[in-house]
């Protein structure tokens, strides 16, 4: 699948959808390390960018929507429009986190 192909629109310009095939996503879940926790908090300390804890977003969105894209493609999809991002905190200091969207055949208008 081209990742080109993944919108959070409901439609792709100069594409016309030939196919829906429902819902896909990617879940994952992750929790704080003690020693990040301690990092985080001397990083607190000073204020401003807390870079341990975007890093650990960032990889946490990254893994969600890797799993979204095979999950599509197994469902035979070249597209994904109307995605999304959720998080919920699953108990403290554990937190799931959730790509969604629709997954689809597309054709070149």
């Amino acid at each position: 699948m081209d990742t080109s192909l993944v919108t959070t629109a409901n439609s792709l310009d100069g594409y016309k959808i030939v196919k829906q095939l429902g819902v896909v996503r990617g879940v994952t879940v992750r929790s704080r390390s003690a020693l990040g926790n301690i990092a985080g908090g001397f990083q607190s300390l000073f204020g401003g960018r807390l870079s341990i804890y975007v890093e650990l977003c960032e990889n946490t969105r990254q893994e969600a929507y890797q799993l979204l894209i095979e999950h599509a493609r197994v469902m035979g999809a070249n597209a994904i429009i109307a995605m999304r991002y959720d998080a919920n905190e699953i108990m403290q200091g554990v937190t799931e986190v959730l790509a969604y969207g629709t997954a689809v055949v597309v054709e070149k208008e």
